[in-house]
Protein backbone atom coordinates (compact mmCIF):
# COMPACT_ATOMS: atom_id res chain seq x y z
CA UNK A 1 0.00 0.00 0.00
CA UNK A 2 1.18 3.48 -0.71
CA UNK A 3 -0.04 5.05 2.51
CA UNK A 4 3.14 4.23 4.42
CA UNK A 5 1.31 1.98 6.88
CA UNK A 6 2.48 -1.58 7.20
CA UNK A 7 -0.44 -4.00 7.00
CA UNK A 8 1.42 -7.29 7.27
CA UNK A 9 4.72 -8.55 8.53
CA UNK A 10 6.58 -11.79 8.07
CA UNK A 11 5.51 -14.59 10.39
CA UNK A 12 8.44 -14.09 12.73
CA UNK A 13 9.22 -10.45 11.93
CA UNK A 14 8.40 -7.44 14.02
CA UNK A 15 7.01 -4.46 12.17
CA UNK A 16 9.91 -2.14 12.85
CA UNK A 17 8.31 0.69 10.85
CA UNK A 18 5.36 0.68 13.25
CA UNK A 19 7.49 0.39 16.38
CA UNK A 20 7.26 -1.87 19.41
CA UNK A 21 4.45 0.15 21.02
CA UNK A 22 2.05 -0.68 18.21
CA UNK A 23 2.98 -4.36 18.29
CA UNK A 24 2.55 -4.42 22.07
CA UNK A 25 -0.86 -2.71 21.85
CA UNK A 26 -2.09 -5.25 19.29
CA UNK A 27 -0.92 -8.16 21.45
CA UNK A 28 -2.54 -6.58 24.52
CA UNK A 29 -5.84 -6.17 22.66
CA UNK A 30 -6.18 -9.68 21.37
CA UNK A 31 -4.50 -11.22 24.39
CA UNK A 32 -6.70 -9.86 27.15
CA UNK A 33 -9.07 -12.41 28.63
CA UNK A 34 -12.31 -10.74 27.57
CA UNK A 35 -11.21 -10.12 23.98
CA UNK A 36 -10.14 -13.73 23.52
CA UNK A 37 -13.45 -15.04 24.84
CA UNK A 38 -15.48 -12.64 22.71
CA UNK A 39 -13.44 -13.41 19.59
CA UNK A 40 -13.98 -17.12 20.22
CA UNK A 41 -17.73 -16.60 20.69
CA UNK A 42 -18.10 -14.47 17.55
CA UNK A 43 -16.29 -17.10 15.47
CA UNK A 44 -19.59 -18.99 15.52
CA UNK A 45 -21.42 -16.08 13.88
CA UNK A 46 -23.03 -12.74 14.72
CA UNK A 47 -24.33 -12.20 18.24
CA UNK A 48 -26.30 -9.59 20.12
CA UNK A 49 -25.00 -7.81 23.22
CA UNK A 50 -27.07 -9.91 25.63
CA UNK A 51 -25.94 -13.13 23.94
CA UNK A 52 -22.32 -12.06 24.37
CA UNK A 53 -23.00 -11.14 27.99
CA UNK A 54 -24.41 -14.62 28.68
CA UNK A 55 -21.60 -16.33 26.77
CA UNK A 56 -18.91 -14.52 28.79
CA UNK A 57 -19.43 -15.36 32.47
CA UNK A 58 -17.94 -12.82 34.86
CA UNK A 59 -17.85 -9.88 32.47
CA UNK A 60 -19.74 -6.76 33.49
CA UNK A 61 -21.94 -4.85 31.06
CA UNK A 62 -19.48 -1.96 31.20
CA UNK A 63 -16.45 -4.17 30.48
CA UNK A 64 -18.32 -5.88 27.64
CA UNK A 65 -19.15 -2.50 26.12
CA UNK A 66 -15.53 -1.29 26.43
CA UNK A 67 -14.09 -4.50 25.01
CA UNK A 68 -16.49 -4.52 22.07
CA UNK A 69 -15.67 -0.88 21.30
CA UNK A 70 -11.94 -1.62 21.39
CA UNK A 71 -12.31 -4.66 19.12
CA UNK A 72 -14.40 -2.57 16.74
CA UNK A 73 -11.83 0.24 16.82
CA UNK A 74 -9.10 -2.23 15.87
CA UNK A 75 -11.20 -3.50 12.97
CA UNK A 76 -11.65 -7.00 14.38
CA UNK A 77 -15.43 -6.84 14.74
CA UNK A 78 -18.28 -4.80 13.32
CA UNK A 79 -21.32 -3.40 15.06
CA UNK A 80 -24.51 -3.27 13.04
CA UNK A 81 -27.55 -1.41 14.38
CA UNK A 82 -30.91 -2.33 12.89
CA UNK A 83 -33.64 0.32 12.70
CA UNK A 84 -36.26 -1.75 14.45
CA UNK A 85 -38.46 -1.38 17.49
CA UNK A 86 -37.02 -2.36 19.85
CA UNK A 87 -33.59 -1.48 18.44
CA UNK A 88 -31.35 -4.44 17.67
CA UNK A 89 -27.56 -4.44 17.49
CA UNK A 90 -25.40 -7.33 16.31
CA UNK A 91 -21.67 -7.83 16.49
CA UNK A 92 -19.75 -9.95 14.01
CA UNK A 93 -16.20 -10.68 12.98
CA UNK A 94 -14.58 -8.72 10.15
CA UNK A 95 -12.34 -10.34 7.55
CA UNK A 96 -9.35 -9.24 9.63
CA UNK A 97 -10.94 -10.65 12.77
CA UNK A 98 -11.59 -13.97 11.07
CA UNK A 99 -7.85 -14.37 10.54
CA UNK A 100 -7.65 -14.87 14.32
CA UNK A 101 -9.81 -18.01 14.22
CA UNK A 102 -6.99 -20.52 13.96
CA UNK A 103 -4.62 -18.89 16.49
CA UNK A 104 -7.42 -18.34 19.03
CA UNK A 105 -8.72 -21.89 18.60
CA UNK A 106 -5.18 -23.20 19.10
CA UNK A 107 -4.69 -21.13 22.24
CA UNK A 108 -8.04 -22.25 23.66
CA UNK A 109 -7.20 -25.90 22.91
CA UNK A 110 -3.83 -25.50 24.59
CA UNK A 111 -5.47 -23.94 27.66
CA UNK A 112 -8.04 -26.74 27.87
CA UNK A 113 -5.40 -29.45 27.46
CA UNK A 114 -3.01 -27.96 30.01
CA UNK A 115 -5.26 -26.38 32.63
CA UNK A 116 -4.80 -29.20 35.15
CA UNK A 117 -1.00 -28.99 34.89
CA UNK A 118 -1.08 -25.19 35.25
CA UNK A 119 -3.30 -25.39 38.34
CA UNK A 120 -0.97 -28.01 39.86
CA UNK A 121 2.08 -25.83 39.12
CA UNK A 122 0.41 -22.82 40.71
CA UNK A 123 -0.38 -24.80 43.83
CA UNK A 124 3.18 -26.15 44.06
CA UNK A 125 4.61 -22.64 43.62
CA UNK A 126 2.27 -21.19 46.24
CA UNK A 127 3.20 -23.99 48.66
CA UNK A 128 6.91 -23.22 48.16
CA UNK A 129 6.32 -19.51 48.73
CA UNK A 130 4.38 -20.14 51.94
CA UNK A 131 7.14 -22.49 53.12
CA UNK A 132 9.69 -19.76 52.61
CA UNK A 133 11.06 -20.40 49.22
Amino acid sequence: MGDGVSTTCGEDALCEADGPDVMRSVIERIGDKWSLLLIRTLQDGPARFTELLRATPGISRRMLTLTLRNLERDGLITREAFAEIPPRVEYSMTQLGLTLNEPVRGLMQWAAANQIAVVANRAAYDDREVAGG
